[in-house]
């Protein structure tokens, strides 16, 4: 292909894909400025009546309820919908969230226990307590920077709260001691090829001053969008005006000035928006795929780099009596440990699967088995041997070969266990009783009220944007390839206008500069 010919195929995918994708590039960018700041706008929430109709709540599903708290004659359900409390037949439900701040992401809870007179609630922004007496919840300033709770428990005469990055142990539910876990045997200072991604992807790999730089090329992002559209409408704006010759003019002049903030803005940030996009891309299947099991080194000087070796990796945490020592779940993995906490966690040689999104139950059934759910499915699993079954099937687990999906066919989002009876929530379908063998015995149908009280957080609306997911009722399973496609388009239109500037624009530029 001759020079000329490649330069006018460059100017084709520089123009017509980036016209169709600058819409979307502007949805990418504003998404991701929103997810990037989730506490500063968690008191905003968008009604469901205003989203497509798979996000409307029906039969519990979507992480509507994550687990239970038997108390008294009552039952009180946790999930994404906050607290609320039932009777022991979970037919009737009452308001249980007095005192969460406004926002629905502010009540988004993942664990609930009694301990000392008190309920206590980790959420997503922090921990809550509650007395048996009084009517709402108040916050527990923690003695650590985040206090994003993945689980809290109750073993003997002390409250266990886990933290992404610590455990904190109370004998009153008000002052906290934090332990930071031994390391595990064979550590080495790597983490998962998804984290740093994801975490260079959103800035946040560099601490604050990366996640504003970020927020800064989703602006500039929005400015190419907007000044390429500009640029694409000015000659159809200027023939519409071609009998003013005033008004021409000044048009010609905003067309070049707009023209030259474009390019330099786009060869200023170009390189910066290339990695971007390449790592968004790799954050959703298909690509994720190739990426999600891999470890790698962490990057000295970053966010990741923390003499803590478990720096956002625990996700759960179980007292197994038995056996006198703790199981974690972490991102890692299962890890074992003595009472003390002073030796090396040991992996568990045999393991559950648990999807990258994390475990969502980890339940006790007997003294040798726990069952372990998350978006892979619900296993179980004996302590004793090591052994691991299909909860449903009964069939013995065999790890996969190769590349497998990042989620199964059951997608355990939670638990309730009421009486003698139980039910499992699968994120899509919701409550569904676990061993049903009659059919009479039925979940609580979702009261409107609970519905109405229970939008779906800013923050999330952002997200389903800016996966993709929000057009799935539109193109079905194919919405996952929203992403790949999108991040493929934009990568051409900023290598094409990267080469077309510095074979036209910045050749003009030097030669203007020589007269």
């Amino acid at each position: 292909m001759s020079r000329k010919r490649f330069i006018k195929t460059c100017k084709k995918l520089h123009k017509w894909p980036a016209i169709i994708i600058a819409f979307i590039a502007i949805l990418f960018a504003t998404t991701g400025i929103i997810m990037n700041h989730r506490q500063l706008f968690s008191g905003i929430s968008v009604s469901r009546k205003l989203l497509p109709e798979n996000y409307r709540y029906n039969n519990w599903n979507q992480a509507a309820v994550r687990g239970s708290l038997a108390w008294n004659n009552s039952t009180l359900i946790f999930g994404n919908t906050g607290v609320w409390k039932s009777d022991d037949n979970l037919q009737t439900f009452t308001d249980f969230n007095q005192g969460f701040p406004q926002g629905i992401d502010n009540r988004k809870i993942y664990s609930l226990v009694s301990f000392s007179n008190h309920f206590f609630a980790g959420t997503h922004m922090g921990l809550y307590k509650r007395r048996f007496d009084e009517q709402e919840w108040e916050k527990i300033p923690l003695p650590v920077k985040k206090e994003r709770i993945a689980d809290v428990i109750c073993k003997d005469d002390e409250l266990l709260v886990l933290t992404r990055h610590y455990l904190l142990k109370s004998t009153n539910g008000q002052q906290f001691n934090t332990i930071q876990l031994p390391k595990p045997l064979h550590y080495q200072q790597k983490t998962g090829l998804f984290t740093t991604m994801w975490q260079l992807h959103s800035g946040e790999l560099f601490g604050t001053p990366g996640k504003l730089f970020v927020d800064l090329l989703g602006l500039v992002t929005i400015f190419l969008s907007l000044s390429g559209l500009l640029h694409f409408f000015f000659p159809k704006l200027i023939k519409r005006v071609k009998h003013k010759h005033k008004q021409k003019a000044a048009f010609i002049k905003t067309k070049k000035r707009n023209l030259s903030w474009h390019n330099a803005a786009g060869y200023g940030f170009v390189l910066f928006l290339l990695i971007n996009t390449f790592t968004g891309m790799h954050l959703r299947p298909p690509l994720l795929i190739a990426i999600a099991p891999k470890q790698v080194g962490i990057i000295p000087g970053t966010h990741l780099d923390s003499p803590n070796p478990w720096f956002d990796k625990l996700r759960r945490i179980y007292w197994d009596e038995e056996r006198q020592q703790y199981i974690f779940s972490t991102s890692d993995g299962f890890y074992f440990a003595e009472e003390s906490l002073s030796k090396n966690l040991r992996p568990a040689p045999l393991q559950p699967p648990v999807s990258v999104m994390g475990c969502n139950v980890l339940k006790p059934i007997g003294t040798h088995h726990l069952m372990i759910g998350s978006f892979s499915g619900m296993y179980l699993w004996n302590l004793q041997n090591g052994g691991i079954s299909n909860f449903f099937s009964g069939e013995t687990y065999q790890a996969p070969q190769g590349m497998t999906r990042p989620i199964g066919t059951n997608t355990v989002s939670g638990l309730v266990q009421c009486k003698n009876k139980s039910w499992w929530f699968d994120y899509s379908r919701g409550a569904m009783e676990l061993n049903a063998k009659n059919q009479e015995s039925t979940f609580g149908a979702m009261p409107e009220n609970i519905r109405q009280a229970s939008p779906m957080a800013l923050w999330n609306v952002a997200l389903e944007i800016h996966t993709g997911r929000i057009f799935e009722h539109l193109v079905g399973s194919f919405y996952i390839l929203f992403v790949p496609l999108a991040g493929v388009c934009i990568m051409l239109v900023l290598l094409s206008g990267l080469y077309l500037w510095w074979k036209l624009h910045r050749k003009k530029l030097t030669s203007a500069e020589k007269k």
